[in-house]
């Protein structure tokens, strides 16, 4: 908006006739630099008999030695003029200068020899600019992105109002929420330039421009992790990592670098992306991280060491009068957000989930939020809170329908994001309370809306998808899996399929009536297991890249064992269903005598996996089989929590698994391609130089990115790296 300033002069009044003396007026005029030059507006305004004036109006400049007419005013509706016939007076001109200029409407009265003169003095100049756009950014690529554009003193107006983007990001549609807002739909071709640009905001001579406002990044940066264990197959394994190898992850050359304290205990993995555009601050490598106080951390990736860090942002996303939920019918608390959050590179946004506690009321709130990646603002008109209903008797249902209960319901499985979907899965509290239910929650990445919601057993209740902090997966064809805990009620106890999806996996697909399952495992001793809360539900499901057996048959598998030392490989095409007595599944074979939270992870042929008070156990895969017993084992054993793994590598070398033993508090690593010894422990430096605070996650899986190590604890982010 041009923040118009306006000089209003009524004319002295002359000797004559009375009908002539009544018609004042004022003159009012305003500057817009435009490319270097000035559109000046000038409007006189007339109260009295139009009649009277004879001749028209002129405009004169009169800050010479003579006035100098400029040009004649018009009040016909056109060139800038607003409404005709309406007494206001309009011209405009453009000028190379208005520092010194004045002003003034001239006008004859009939019947008159004299002249009415409207003088005006400095004439104000404003500046158009853009303050903003959200998103700042895109890859290449990728189609419809929307973009808010803000501007200061500008006029936007629809159909006349275009934007102008760098070469390869090209405009589909513009619309015009006001004068300084617009919101713009744009696409990125795959070849568009990368980095900042210019974006100008033209309306007719009026040119706004915000410099380098929106940045191009890669489809795919390097080892960006955006999302539990890298990416939706679930593999754990970072292929990306140049700097750490098995020969210089050693305790002389390798160690804690870093332990920043935050606000709150991390249960979440940590996520890190490259070269994120933050605002007024520029291109920066960036860690991203939430705590259960509902806090989301952005820290400068590059200035970590030592106890200190530079913050981008912090967002507390506690509404005033809430706190973290302290006060639950089970579990430990504060409760926060205990997922880990999904980032979305494209639309510049991070998904996280909070659960939240009124001070006041002790209600509990579950919401969905989307916040920018440069700012930590809420993006899409979010938060979104949680709220689903199902047709059931089970759970907590009345009248034949279940409804989604915040005080019961926790989502401790890391978000996922797929085909413009996030998904949130449900399980219970820590310690089971409650008539919750095993619901599946997707949401529109674009506004934070809710598309689907399916409780997978609507006349039984628990199931919870916990996973031991593993997100679901997502084959090529975008089918989602996850695997559901034990159940309870009904007869048999937790029921058996397909009236109920209790201590399964299952293969949900989108349908255009919502989601569905469309094929499932359960184990053939289920009910048992739902009795003996040995939920096949404990670890998250791997999918195993595509495998060919020596007969040429192309299998396409996946990968998990819950807390009866079972391993189970499906075949996804064919899961197995429910066949009482005699599993129908791919594989099985026995993993452990204990528990199992360690969701398995993969590298180079070979599946890793290390179960509760068990050593970390490696199985080669040969002809589409897994050696059913280890082919290589540590000889170190983990506690109870075992370990929830993670792989560096170099694309097929340099190899290191990544174990982190919350019993004992130790970082362990090893060397891929023989587990048995771990080439680097946290314990073995002197004099506790590669101590860090206790850990509080039991299911805490580490982040290898660009030779840094990164995991959370109970009250901090820790950092190991090469040693300066």
């Amino acid at each position: 908006m041009h923040g118009r300033y306006t000089v209003a002069i009524c004319l002295a009044g002359f000797a004559a006739c009375a009908q002539a003396s009544s018609v004042t007026g004022s003159l009012a005029a305003s500057a817009v630099l435009v490319n270097g030059s000035y559109l000046v507006t000038a409007t006189a305004q007339f109260t009295g008999n139009p009649a009277l004036i004879a001749g028209g109006l002129n405009l004169l400049r009169v800050d010479g030695a003579a006035p100098i007419i400029i040009g004649a005013m018009h009040d016909d509706g056109l060139d800038g003029d607003a409404v005709a016939n309406d007494g206001v007076y309009t011209l405009l001109f453009t000028a190379n200068s208005v520092a010194a200029m004045q002003l003034e409407a001239s006008a004859a009265i009939r019947e008159q020899l004299l002249r009415r003169k409207f003088p005006i003095g400095t004439i104000p100049v404003v500046i158009p600019s853009l303050t903003q756009l959200s998103p700042n950014s895109g890859v290449q690529g990728i189609q419809g992105i929307t973009v808010t554009i803000t501007g200061k003193n500008t006029h936007f107006s629809q159909g006349t109002t275009t934007a102008g983007f760098a070469a390869g990001i090209t405009v589909t549609s513009l619309t015009v929420n006001s004068a300084t807002s617009a919101t713009a739909v744009v696409n990125v071709t795959a070849d568009a330039a990368l980095g900042p640009s210019d974006v100008t905001m033209t309306s007719g001579l009026e040119a706004a421009t915000l410099a380098g406002g929106f940045t191009v990044n890669t489809a795919n940066l390097t080892a960006d992790v955006y999302t539990w264990h890298y990416d939706t197959s679930r593999t754990g394994l970072n292929p990306n990592e140049t700097t750490l190898t098995p020969a210089n992850v050693t305790s002389s050359s390798f160690g804690k670098v870093a332990e920043f304290k935050v606000d709150g205990q991390i249960d979440s993995q940590i996520l890190y992306l490259h070269q994120v555009n933050i605002p007024s601050v520029g291109m920066k490598n960036v860690v991203y991280f939430a705590t259960e106080n509902d806090s989301v951390y952005a820290l400068d990736a590059d200035s970590l060491g030592g106890s200190t860090a530079t913050v981008l942002w912090q967002k507390s996303l506690l509404p005033a009068g809430e706190t973290a939920a302290t006060s639950l019918p089970c579990g430990p608390t504060p409760t926060g957000i205990m997922s880990t959050p999904v980032i979305d590179r494209a639309r510049n946004a991070i998904y996280a989930l909070t659960m939240s506690q009124s001070s006041s009321s002790g209600t509990v709130i579950q919401r969905l939020h989307a916040l920018d990646l440069t700012t930590g603002d809420e993006l899409f008109g979010g938060p979104t809170i949680i709220t689903a209903t199902f047709p059931g008797t089970g759970g907590n249902s009345q009248n034949g329908i279940v409804t989604f209960d915040p005080k019961y319901q926790h989502n401790r499985a890391a978000l996922l994001e797929t085909n413009n979907t996030i998904y949130t899965v449900w399980s219970g509290l820590d310690g089971d309370c409650g008539p919750y239910s095993p619901w599946v929650i997707s949401y529109s990445a674009d506004t934070v809306a809710q598309t689907a919601a399916l409780d997978l057993a609507p006349n039984n209740y628990g199931g919870g998808m916990w996973m031991g902090g593993a997100g679901p997966s997502v084959d090529s064809s975008g089918n989602v899996y996850a695997v559901s805990g034990n159940g309870f009620g009904g007869n048999p106890e937790g029921g058996l399929p397909t009236g109920s999806y209790n201590n399964s996996m299952v293969k949900l697909s989108v349908t255009p009536a919502g989601l569905s399952v469309a094929d499932y495992f359960t184990p053939d001793n289920t009910t048992t297991e739902n009795q003996d809360d040995a939920d096949f539900g404990s670890v998250g499901a791997l999918l195993l890249p595509d495998i060919t057996g020596n007969t040429g048959t192309v299998h396409h598998l996946a990968v998990s064992g819950g807390k009866d030392g079972q391993l189970y490989v499906v075949d996804r095409d064919s899961m197995g269903e429910f066949n009482p007595g005699n599993n129908a599944v791919y594989q099985q074979f026995t993993l452990s005598n204990s528990l199992n939270f360690s969701t398995p992870v993969y590298f180079n042929g070979t599946v890793y996996v290390c179960p509760s008070e068990n050593a970390l156990k490696a199985f080669a895969i040969s002809n589409a089989l897994l050696a059913t017993t280890p082919t290589q084992q540590s000889a170190n054993k983990f506690g109870y929590s075992g370990a929830v793994l993670t792989i560096s590598s170099n694309g097929n070398t340099s190899g290191v698994v990544w174990a982190m033993d919350y019993s004992s508090g130790t970082l362990f690593a090893y060397d891929a391609t023989n587990v048995t010894n771990a080439i680097y422990t946290s314990a073995q430096a002197p004099s506790g130089r590669d101590k860090f605070s206790a850990v509080g996650g039991h299911f805490n899986t580490p982040t290898v990115v660009d030779g840094k190590v990164y995991f959370g604890t109970s009250s901090s982010l820790v950092v190991f790296g090469l040693l300066p």
